[in-house]
């Protein structure tokens, strides 16, 4: 049966309209009419203190293929975050509520941050590069070898106070052409240092397993560092130590239920870990909060596993979840560490 010219332009303009929305249509999670929000749930009561009873989950885009690296841009009023297959970074206004596209291709980017002049960092897996965008949108390369031999692919990064810039180099990135190129590892998966100031380099860490997520604690004498190669995934943590140059005295900090994967993590100002959690189940997608001595305190629940969380909004209390093909928020009784 022969489709008329009428039913053919409903149907494209249904599937234009769904492209413009952010992909809205083909969503099935609504948010919570109710206040408090169920998908907010209490583990330990040490979480009612940072549970806003009036804040619910919000989901701000949808339409990505795997999303990942969010950053806040305050001076910006905007999310930027990276959509790792597409070869693109997201950008999602806070003002209007609108996503466009900040950067396309992205070298399949995947972590994002600013440093400490207010300036995006960013890891990118096909370039096997670190790169800063500065102020005029020129790209800088940071860094893209260590002792003449390319990076793996760098994941997640953070700065510290010091300006330096700390990443992880597992190889996802070339494992397959997914979310890079295939290529052959040349380096160990370190832990790596990197002073912009004058270009040197240190691997802080043995690239005896395979780190991903990363985050300071508030005080920056302690480094956590998620284990991507162990089963049950770990988050390690290191002490920081030579005025904060170094790492030393590795131990397991957290150990996942099977199949509970913590992907990358942020701090608040109490030392509490965001983590990005999920895949095993559906019951496990979200993320789920442990306070600094590693014990579980909260779960904010979602459609999707999140894969990486950041804080932002003008008073760093809210909390943005970038989950599979979406990205989530929720306001919270606590700040973000900057840097982060």
């Amino acid at each position: 049966m022969q489709s008329t010219r009428r039913e053919m332009l409903t149907a494209a303009g249904a599937a234009a309209a769904m492209v413009a929305a952010g992909g809205r249509a083909f969503a099935a999670w609504e948010a919570s009419e109710r206040y408090p929000d169920p998908s907010v749930q209490v583990l330990d009561p040490a979480f009612n203190k940072y549970r806003l009873l009036l804040a619910s989950v919000e989901r701000l885009y949808t339409g990505a293929r795997w999303s990942e690296g969010p950053v806040y841009m305050g001076d910006w009023r905007c999310l930027l975050w990276s959509d790792i297959p597409n070869n693109r970074i997201l950008r999602w206004d806070e003002e209007t509520g609108r996503t466009s596209v900040y950067r396309k291709p992205s070298n399949n980017a995947n972590g994002n941050t600013r440093d400490r002049q207010g300036r995006l960092v960013t890891c990118e897996h096909d370039a096997r590069r670190v790169t800063r965008t500065e102020y005029d949108g020129t790209i800088t390369v940071l860094m893209d070898k260590f002792d003449g031999k390319p990076l793996n692919s760098p994941n997640d990064i953070v700065v510290k106070s010091d300006d330096s810039i700390w990443f992880s180099d597992p190889p996802f990135g070339i494992l397959g052409n997914y979310e890079g190129h295939v290529a052959r590892p040349e380096l160990p998966t370190n832990v790596y240092r990197l002073d912009p100031k004058t270009g040197q380099a240190t691997a802080g860490t043995a690239g005896d397993y395979r780190p991903n997520g990363l985050a300071f604690s508030p005080d920056e004498s302690k480094l956590y560092v998620i284990n991507a190669s162990a089963t049950p995934r770990e988050i390690l943590i290191y002490d920081v130590v030579d005025n904060g140059t170094k790492l030393a005295n590795k131990r397991v900090f957290i150990t996942a239920e099977p199949g509970g994967t913590p992907d990358g993590f942020r701090l608040d100002v109490d030392g509490n870990l965001w983590c990005g959690w999920g895949m095993g189940n559906a019951q496990q997608d979200g993320v789920k909060v442990f306070d600094s001595t590693g014990k579980p305190i909260g779960f904010i629940a979602l459609p999707e596993r999140s894969a990486n969380v950041c804080f932002g909004g003008p008073k760093r209390n809210r909390l943005f979840m970038a989950a599979s093909h979406s990205v989530y928020s929720l306001y919270v009784n606590t700040q973000g560490v900057k840097g982060g």
